[in-house]
C-alpha cells in the first residue's frame, strides 16, 4: 500500500525538503524526480534566485502536475544563506515537522535521506558527513578536499565544536531547533551559513547527530563556491572564535 502524506509523517511530522537554485536547470528536474522516489511523502521546496536559464518556470511545470512539489520565487540571486532561510521560514509557517537542507546539482543523493531522517528521530539536527568513518568524496581534486578538511578542522578548534563537517550542506532539522535558534539574526552565507547553524544549535543545547554520505562533485552545470565565500568563513570562524574566548558570544552568533 501506498502511504500518502497523512499517513505517514516521519518521527517528527511532515518533512519538508528545502531545494535552493540558481541557473540549476540543466539538474532540477532530476532531482525532484529523485527525490521523489527516496521520500515520496515528503514535499518539495524549490526556492529559486530570479534563475535566468529558466528553473523557476521548470520548477513551476513540476508543481503544476505534483502537488508535492512548491515553489519559491524571489526577486534575485541573495546568496544561499538568504535562500535556506526563506525556505525555513515558508516551512516554519506551514507547520512541518522537519525540514531539510539539499543542493540542486546532484552531489547529494537523496536515496540517503531516509537515514537521515531516521536519524532525526533522537536528533535534533543531524549533518550529513563527509567527514565521519564511511563518508566519502568522489571527483573532488585534492586541493578542494584539503580545504574542506582543513576548514572543518579550524572551526572545531576555534568554536569547540565537536561536528566533523560543520560546512556540510545536507542536513535534516527539527521544527523546534530552527525555531530556537534565532533565525532572524543570521547574516552568514555559503559555508559560513552552515557553520553558523550548527555552532547556534549546539550553543542552545541541540542533539547533533553526523550520519555518513557519499558526496559526489556536479556533472552539470557551474559550482557557485568563490574565493569570497571561503574568505567570508575563515573571517567569521575567527571573529566568533575570539568573541567566544573573550566572553561576548552568548548562545550563538547574533544572539
Amino acid at each position: 500500500m501506498v502511504m500518502t502524506s497523512s499517513q505517514h509523517r516521519g518521527p517528527v511530522g511532515r518533512v519538508a525538503v528545502i531545494v535552493p537554485t540558481y541557473n540549476e536547470a540543466e539538474n532540477v528536474e532530476q532531482i525532484v524526480a529523485r527525490l521523489r522516489r527516496a521520500v515520496p511523502d515528503a514535499d518539495i521546496l524549490i526556492a529559486d534566485d530570479n534563475s535566468p536559464d529558466g528553473t523557476g518556470e521548470m520548477a513551476d511545470k513540476f508543481a503544476l502536475t505534483d502537488d508535492h512539489v512548491h515553489v519559491l520565487h524571489r526577486p534575485g540571486k541573495q546568496g544561499l544563506g538568504a535562500a535556506y532561510l526563506a525556505g525555513f521560514g515558508w516551512a516554519l509557517d506551514r507547520g512541518y515537522g522537519a525540514v531539510v537542507e539539499m543542493d540542486a546539482d546532484g552531489s547529494h543523493d537523496p536515496a540517503e535521506l531516509p537515514a537521515l531522517l531516521a536519524a532525526l528521530e533522537d536528533a535534533d539536527l543531524v549533518v550529513g558527513s563527509r567527514w565521519v568513518a564511511g563518508g566519502e568524496v568522489r571527483n573532488w581534486p585534492r586541493s578542494r578536499e584539503v580545504l574542506s578538511r582543513g576548514g572543518n578542522a579550524y572551526a572545531r578548534v576555534m568554536l569547540g565544536l565537536s561536528v566533523h563537517d560543520a560546512t556540510g550542506g545536507y542536513r535534516a532539522y527539527r521544527a523546534a531547533t530552527l525555531q530556537d535558534i534565532a533565525l532572524h539574526s543570521v547574516r552568514s552565507q555559503g559555508y559560513c551559513f552552515q557553520i553558523d547553524l550548527t555552532l547556534r544549535a549546539a550553543r542552545a543545547g541541540k542533539k547533533i547527530v553526523e550520519v555518513p554520505i557519499t558526496f559526489t562533485e556536479r556533472t552539470a552545470g557551474s559550482s557557485k563556491m568563490s574565493r569570497a565565500i571561503v574568505a567570508e568563513a575563515l573571517w567569521k570562524v575567527t571573529e566568533w572564535g575570539l568573541a567566544t574566548r573573550l566572553g561576548r558570544l552568548g548562545r550563538g552568533p547574533g544572539q
